[in-house]
């Protein structure tokens, strides 16, 4: 059954194409660089609180790399505590303007080194001092008192701001990749990437829309 884009209901080719699916979530990031108009790198992280209540906000994702993938935050918010405490998470990649979706579920593990170092630097300067400033997720009393932070923190800080100590990356090594991408009368295409740990040989399946 042929579809759009060249690809085939019968088996896995054109943009599901490959066999490592690092390279096609990058291959479907770059397409969406191109087409998405706003911060096509977004991904909605999900997390468990020590009850087990799940939790969900968007995100940034920073680097895809060839077996993890790696976002930045800090590690004293409810994001940052949830993930440390349970040592999982999942999130999802959507883009509107391609009808196209990735889903991971996977382990994670800081990033608080040199790689950290060297994002946080490229960093703006006022988001340096912001994460300074920011006691993120916990209550505020208000914006003054955190705009007097950042001016504080600007005089004492200088223009190079160390990475602060609770601030630094999340690399999620997955166990599962899902695949998405829209089809005709909700003929949807989804290919599952699966594996026991993430360190294990990956087996891929269809799944029905």
């Amino acid at each position: 059954m042929e579809t759009k884009e060249g690809w085939t209901m019968s088996d896995r080719t054109g943009i599901f194409a490959g066999d490592d699916p690092f390279e096609i979530a990058q291959r479907w990031l770059d397409e969406a660089t191109q087409s998405e108009p706003n911060d096509p790198n977004a991904i909605a992280l999900s997390t468990v609180d020590a009850d087990g209540m799940p939790n969900a906000r968007m995100v940034l994702l920073k680097d895809i790399e060839p077996d993890a993938f790696v976002f930045y935050t800090n590690y004293e918010s409810a994001k940052g505590q949830e993930i440390m405490q349970s040592g999982k998470a999942a999130f999802v990649l959507h883009w509107k303007s391609l009808r196209r979706q990735i889903r991971v579920r996977g382990t994670v593990t800081q990033e608080n080194g040199p790689q950290a170092d060297a994002y946080f630097a490229s960093r703006s300067l006022k988001s340096r001092l912001g994460a300074h400033a920011s006691a993120q997720s916990r209550p505020l009393d208000g914006c003054a008192s955190l705009l007097a932070r950042v001016a504080g923190l600007s005089l004492s800080l200088g223009a190079h701001p160390p990475r602060p100590d609770y601030w630094g990356g999340f690399r999620i090594s997955p166990v599962e990749i899902e695949f998405w991408a829209d089809g005709p009368f909700r003929l949807h295409d989804r290919f599952q990437w699966r594996r026991s740990t993430p360190e294990g040989p990956w087996s891929i399946q269809r799944l029905n829309p």
